[in-house]
């Protein structure tokens, strides 16, 4: 299947967090999808990040996974989103913590320089410091982890044009159908 990627899909503000989103719906089995499964939809999100990542400007132009490290870059993906929703749950997670790091550090002996594998593993760690992890929500619509960046840290959304607008829209079609007779 291939997919569009667009500015929204690196609504994260981090390129982790934008590696992390990119299985939809997570938590519905029936209606789950993971963008990265296929290496041609792989490369193309690399050159995605390049254009639309939040971080472009400390990578430039990826390259892509290697075919040899697409296992160990989607254990990757998976570590920080099982870490990063866990900090913003705020539970305790040393043993999640320590995955999130052997993966990281894999990927960095294994993976190219300036590939979208390291990339990923040095936007982990950026995001392991203190003033970032307290910044990082989960989106109030669509599930998606994002970096609150906003000047009071109450953003709810990942994305205003597009979560913040399905929400405020379902909530006026709802008010309005209840107020019709």
């Amino acid at each position: 299947m291939t997919f569009s990627w667009t500015q929204h899909r690196f609504a994260g503000g981090a390129l982790a967090l934008d590696v992390a989103n990119s299985v939809i719906l997570r938590f519905d089995p029936a209606r789950s999808i993971d963008r990265l499964v296929d290496m041609e939809q792989l490369d193309a999100f690399a050159k995605a990040a390049a254009e639309f990542s939040a971080e472009r400007a400390l990578f430039g132009t990826l390259a892509p996974v290697s075919s040899q490290n697409h296992d160990l870059f989607i254990t990757l993906r998976e570590a920080i989103d099982r870490y990063f929703r866990a900090c913003v749950s705020d539970v305790e997670t040393p043993i999640l913590l320590a995955e999130l790091l052997e993966a990281t550090a894999v990927l960095l002996r294994r993976g190219a320089r300036r590939s979208l594998e390291t990339e990923s593993a040095y936007s982990a760690l950026r995001l392991l410091s203190k003033s970032e992890v307290k910044r990082i929500r989960i989106c109030g619509n669509c599930g998606w982890l994002f970096v609150d960046r906003s000047k009071n840290s109450s953003r709810i959304w990942c994305d205003m044009s597009v979560c913040g607008n399905r929400v405020k829209a379902a909530r006026h079609y709802n008010a309005r159908k209840e107020r019709s007779p």
